[in-house]
């Protein structure tokens, strides 16, 4: 019998715990062949979602992975996967937006020789304009800077065997887009279509900024072509004036010196003032990630782990 562990972060989650597992449980039970088991990570909660997963933790064989503070979900999908031991691993939020209903055809591609299985959301339209635009415009961008590409609306919901796991492991940067590094590690990868439907409970816990900075993580993580891009703007800009320079010299040796207005210079400093500041917040974007990545700190603190009492 294969053994199958199903990992969770949970944020700040206390009304849709239970919600969840009645969902889940509606499916697993149809999946006698398989023996399932639950790690589920409090990323730093300040509700009662912890007291919620105690209790779920007395009718089924599921792990807690308590944060000393909130970490972010990259951190506690890490942690579960450091703290898996079973055959198959699968991944999934706790707000039933990546349907339980799945997991049988998800499981099914792994019999058949698959050894990633990822979700792929056909219809976003629960999701606001907004996100659907943003998202969007994050793929086409990070597709086309990095040499890693990530299909488009794929999430972190996936099932995968214990061999990707162990290479996901292996991969211990603090700057995590794990969208990313379950890409890198490559196998035999399928993808199944769903539709994506609206939370359960809750609020999402994604802001505009931490949209932002993670669309930055992604994109910073897996290219350098960013930062490389400015040698090239530099040596355009460069070969553009010294055209100018030409057609300036040119102009006085012929019709001699004429005075110009000061507002093509004034603007033209400041676009190339503008284009200096920008690349040097792109070089201190990846310093900064040099800077965490060389102090090896640990991706996440555990205050405790909560075991199924035998």
């Amino acid at each position: 019998m294969k053994t199958v562990t199903i990992i969770v972060p949970f944020y700040n989650e206390e009304e849709s715990v239970d919600i969840f597992f009645s969902h889940i449980d509606e499916t697993l039970n149809d999946l006698t062949e398989f023996n399932f088991s639950f790690i589920c990570i409090d990323d730093g909660s300040s509700d009662t979602t912890l007291d919620a997963l105690k209790k779920q933790q007395s009718v089924r064989d599921l792990e807690i992975i308590e944060f000393s503070r909130n970490f972010g979900k990259e951190s506690a999908i890490t942690a579960g996967l450091d703290n898996f031991s079973a055959d198959i691993a699968i991944i999934m939020d706790s707000d039933l937006q990546d349907p339980p209903k799945l997991i049988s055809e998800m499981l099914q591609q792994i019999q058949k020789g698959y050894e990633v299985v990822t979700a792929t959301r056909t219809d976003r339209s629960k999701d606001s304009y907004f996100k659907r635009t943003t998202a969007k415009w994050f793929y086409k961008a990070h597709n086309s800077f990095s040499e890693i590409q990530i299909p488009e609306n794929v999430g972190d919901f996936r099932a995968m065997t214990s061999q990707v796991v162990q290479e996901i492991r292996r991969l211990r940067e603090n700057n995590r887009f794990m969208k990313g590094i379950f890409t890198w590690v490559g196998f035999k990868t399928t993808t199944i279509n769903y539709s994506r439907p609206e939370r359960e409970k809750g609020e999402t816990k994604w802001s505009i900024t931490k949209l932002w900075n993670f669309a930055v993580d992604g994109i910073t993580s897996f290219s350098s072509l960013p930062i490389k891009i400015w040698t090239y703007i530099g040596v355009v800009i460069a070969i553009i004036s010294l055209i100018y320079a030409l057609v300036i010299i040119t102009r006085t040796l012929i019709f001699g010196i004429d005075v110009p207005g000061y507002a093509s210079i004034l603007v033209f400093i400041l676009f190339l003032g503008s284009l200096q500041l920008i690349s040097i917040g792109l070089i201190g974007e990846y310093i900064g990630r040099i800077y965490m990545e060389v102090k090896e700190r640990p991706i996440y603190v555990v205050k405790r782990i909560h075991k199924k009492e035998s």
